[in-house]
């Protein structure tokens, strides 16, 4: 049913110029899109027309130009029977930051408030609170949350 849509909307969404214009067009093509979320100019989701791996929770930010990649393949190449062809779901949690330019892989989890540098390559799960940068990412910093903080944000829900 979505993927007609998903044919004309997910284009447009990735040009639209207001965040929130964004966010309504991928939910249309069926992704599962959080509360408060801000989705910068440029996203692109590599996937199969069917699938609907994405799934972004609530005030996440992804800035310009991130790849989010789900289904990957040599297509019609020669070299098929000899690769592996990936395919898998993304799950970004509640209070991430995806850094301009950063690629995330399939089967790949970014933990609640974890923070993925500018132009990182994410290949692995991202702990929650963690930063991670670089190619492949890799593990910069631990954030010190205080208890009272994390009560904020869960209460704000």
């Amino acid at each position: 049913m979505f993927d007609w849509k998903k044919k004309i909307f997910k284009p447009l969404a990735k040009i639209i110029p207001l965040s929130k214009l964004r966010v309504v067009l991928f939910r249309v093509c069926g992704y599962s899109i959080g509360k408060d979320v801000f989705i910068g100019e440029d996203l692109i989701i590599s996937d199969n027309i069917h699938d609907k791996d994405v799934v972004i929770g609530d005030r996440v930010s992804i800035s310009p130009r991130v790849t989010l990649v789900t289904y990957s393949a040599p297509n019609l190449s020669l070299i098929r029977p000899y690769v592996k062809v990936v395919k898998g779901t993304i799950k970004i949690e509640k209070d991430a930051w995806i850094g301009t330019g950063s690629v995330i892989l399939p089967d790949v989890t970014i933990g609640e408030g974890a923070v993925v540098g500018a132009g990182a390559v994410v290949t692995k799960d991202v702990p929650p609170y963690t930063v991670v940068a670089g190619v492949p990412a890799k593990v910069i910093k631990k954030l010190e949350t205080k208890n009272e903080d994390k009560a904020r944000v869960d209460t704000s829900v």
